[in-house]
């Protein structure tokens, strides 16, 4: 009924086909809003399993789908709201081998992802294969949209960020938590601009950064330029194939982080720092008072990095120190801090409370 779409714009949208990377937080509302409007292939990419935690934002999937890969129950939830989309499913992670072929067959791409391996893999790969990328990324309690697509005239991902930041520098949605509505605002967007893109109507996000500030509900727009110098899709491009981008910009496996880096120990050091006190060594936990609250490890010092330059004298330049957090990331820039402000003997646990949860406690809850 809407004279801006009408049966022509319907049908426009029936033969697109939409490849959904991410079925979690704003996955939701993407997938369930395109099946709803009747988008005739949906693509849903991802090879982790529903967790209890995920349920606050994750709305493709409920309590009975707990522990079952997120695109069966993506695939069931689609089903229920529109039997007659096709749903395709590709339970695996995307890598530089695949993700060409993955994304090849369809008219768009949409990036529901929280991490920045697959964020730029996914960018390049669009830019490659010249397909539209509908960006969205969200934390705590702000988000951002915009339509990525260099053979449409816009700017790419990379035109925004060049490169990849350092590992463990930017903590993702599990380590700083996100309000659970925020994704169905930014999903939501996103999954408007895949329709107007399929139906052929309204204004794009081309060339335009919306961000959203839920604690003040305000939105701002930003003007993106091309950057001629882009090193994907400037005039001299120096990125002409794809790589994978996890050595660069994510959280390396607790082994492997061992070896890449003389700052680090393993929990099982962590452990016996624990067990043996003629050691010397304390071990610290640096994370956020919600989080010690949910699960934490006994006999640890609770110094979250938030309140460190309040704290900073309850730590002692002789002492030795592990200092841990969720996963090795804030851990890593603490210590770093406090070796450049004279302490000598501090290490960062690899792996974090994850690494002990899995080598000692099954039970804890990893937050």
């Amino acid at each position: 009924m809407l004279p801006e779409v009408g049966l022509e714009g319907q049908r426009k949208i029936c033969s697109t086909s939409v490849l959904c990377i991410g079925a979690g937080g704003l996955g939701s509302p993407i997938a369930m809003y395109l099946a709803a409007a009747g988008i005739g292939r949906i693509g849903i990419l991802d090879f982790d399993v529903v967790d209890e935690t995920n349920l606050q934002r994750q709305l493709l999937h409920g309590t009975s789908d707990i522990g079952r890969p997120k695109t069966e129950s993506a695939r069931d939830t689609l089903r229920e709201l529109n039997p007659l989309v096709e749903v395709q499913l590709h339970r695996e992670r995307i890598t530089s081998a695949n993700a060409l072929d993955l994304i090849r067959p369809y008219d768009i791409v949409v990036d529901g992802t929280d991490n920045f391996p697959t964020r730029y893999l996914t960018n390049d790969a669009c830019v490659l294969l010249r397909k539209p990328n509908v960006y969205g990324s969200i934390f705590r309690f702000e988000g951002q949209a915009s339509v990525f697509a260099p053979h449409l005239g816009g700017p790419c991902y990379r035109c925004l960020y060049p490169e990849p930041p350092p590992p463990g520098s930017v903590p993702s949605c599990a380590e700083g938590g996100v309000l659970g509505v925020l994704p169905g605002m930014i999903g939501c967007i996103q999954a408007t601009e895949i329709l107007k893109l399929a139906a052929g109507i309204g204004t794009p996000l081309l060339g335009r950064l919306l961000a959203y500030d839920a604690l003040e509900m305000k939105f701002r727009e930003l003007r993106l330029r091309r950057d001629p110098k882009c090193p994907l899709c400037g005039e001299q491009p120096t990125i002409t194939e794809l790589t994978d981008y996890e050595p660069f910009c994510a959280t390396p496996p607790p082994e492997e982080m061992k070896n890449m880096h003389p700052d680090e120990v393993s929990v099982a050091d962590m452990k016996r720092a624990l067990d043996d006190a003629s050691l010397g060594i304390q071990v610290v936990d640096c994370r956020e008072p919600s989080e010690y609250a949910a699960a934490h490890v006994p006999g640890v010092m609770f110094l979250p990095l938030s309140e460190l330059q309040l704290r900073l004298d309850e730590l002692k330049p002789e002492q030795g120190y592990y200092i841990h957090c969720r996963s090795g990331g804030r851990s890593m820039k603490l210590v770093q801090f406090l070796k450049q402000n004279g302490f000598k003997n501090v290490k960062s646990v690899a792996g974090g409370i994850h690494a002990w949860a899995d080598a000692y406690d099954p039970n804890m809850p990893k937050v």
